[in-house]
């Protein structure tokens, strides 16, 4: 055992729905002392940052019930068990947008809270944007509006924290390092 890790000694489950679950366990600390951990179990997401033809960044706006707000996003959605991210991107992206792509491009992987939930998204970039014309639409509790914003804009939204959430921050950003990458 590395001198950084926590040993576990009991986990007691909390809870189980339908997108996390939340277990409690007791962790020996590499100092012999122990303590208590909260962790949230999650299946993982994807998140897609798909740009247009003519350089618009496609996303939704949506309520956000944790939040209590409508905030602008990229297009994104969880893991169904089993499910490869990239078939999950393309799901995601058509469901929400209407779009389908030539091609999905992973990105990075990242962690959106480690210190108390395992949520892994995996991003990806659409290229090859094209309107579908049978597209799958939202789960039926899913209500989004559309948006296709620039770069520019996209950044206003940041600002403004109408873009208020980790991995469209982490997209746009990625957009403005390829721009500035280009010059």
């Amino acid at each position: 055992m590395s001198r950084l890790e926590e040993k576990t000694i009991k986990t007691e489950k909390i809870f189980t729905g339908k997108v996390i679950s939340l277990q409690v366990e007791d962790v020996e600390l590499p100092n012999g002392k122990t303590s208590k951990r909260e962790i949230i179990k999650h299946p993982g997401a994807v998140a897609v940052l798909a740009v247009t033809e003519d350089n618009k960044i496609v996303m939704v706006e949506q309520y956000r019930k944790a939040l209590d707000k409508i905030i602008a996003e990229i297009p994104a959605g969880k893991l169904e068990a089993g499910e490869e991210p990239r078939v999950c991107a393309e799901r995601e992206l058509e469901e929400e947008t209407g779009y389908g792509c030539a091609e999905m491009e992973w990105l990075i992987s990242f962690y959106t809270s480690p210190g108390f939930a395992d949520e892994l998204v995996h991003l990806y970039i659409a290229k090859g944007l094209m309107k579908k014309e049978n597209a799958a639409s939202p789960d039926e509790d899913e209500f989004v509006n559309l948006m296709e914003v620039t770069l520019d804009e996209a950044i206003s939204l940041l600002k403004e924290q109408k873009i208020h959430d980790a991995k469209t921050a982490y997209a746009i950003q990625y957009l403005q390092l390829q721009e500035a990458l280009k010059k």
